[in-house]
C-alpha cells in the first residue's frame, strides 16, 4: 500500500501545471483574436473614410459642371463645402482655362470649322474626411461656343481628315 500512495502523492501536481498551461494558451489565442479585430475595424474604419473622401471629390466635380461659371479669364475657386448628409466629407473645387486666357480652340473633328469654337477647362475637386482622408480628381471639359474667325483650324496645311 505503501507504494500506491507514493504513485497519488507524485501525480497530484501534473494536473494543475497541464491546465495552467492550457489556460495560459486560451488567454493568448484571446488576446490575439481581440488584437486582430481591433485592426480589422480601424482598416474597415478608414476605407469607409476614403470612400467619403472619395465621393466629397466626385459630388464636387459635378456640382461645378452643374453650377459653375465658366470664365476663359480666370480660375474659379470654390470654397469648403461639407457633402449634405454627411458629417465627416468636405470638398472644394476649382475650375481653370486650359491654354491662353480668352483663346478658343477649334471645333472638334465632325464639326465644320467655321460653325464652333471650343473652350477647354480642367476641373479639380479635392475630397477629405475628418480623419485626415483626402482624394483629389481631375476632369477636363470644354464648352462649345460660337466661332470665332480669329481661331485658326487644326492641321492647317496638312490633311483635314482622319486616314487609316
Amino acid at each position: 500500500m505503501h507504494k500506491a500512495n507514493s504513485q497519488m502523492v507524485r501525480q497530484r501536481g501534473a494536473a494543475l501545471v497541464v491546465g495552467l498551461i492550457l489556460l495560459l494558451v486560451l488567454t493568448l489565442l484571446a488576446v490575439t483574436g481581440m488584437n486582430t479585430a481591433s485592426t480589422e475595424l480601424i482598416m474597415a474604419g478608414n476605407e469607409q473614410q476614403q470612400e467619403n473622401a472619395f465621393q466629397a471629390a466626385e459630388l464636387g466635380i459635378e456640382r461645378a459642371m452643374e453650377e459653375g461659371l465658366f470664365e476663359t479669364g480666370r480660375t474659379e475657386n470654390r470654397p469648403l463645402g461639407y457633402v449634405p448628409g454627411s458629417t465627416t466629407a468636405h470638398q472644394t473645387t476649382s475650375i481653370a482655362p486650359e491654354g491662353v486666357p480668352h483663346t478658343p480652340r477649334p471645333a472638334m473633328w465632325g464639326n465644320r470649322w467655321d460653325s464652333f469654337s471650343t473652350f477647354h477647362f480642367q476641373v479639380t475637386s479635392v475630397g477629405a474626411s475628418t480623419r485626415g482622408a483626402a482624394t483629389t480628381h481631375t476632369q477636363g471639359m470644354f464648352v462649345i461656343s460660337p466661332f470665332d474667325p480669329s481661331t485658326p483650324p487644326p492641321l492647317v496645311g496638312g490633311p483635314t481628315a482622319l486616314t487609316p
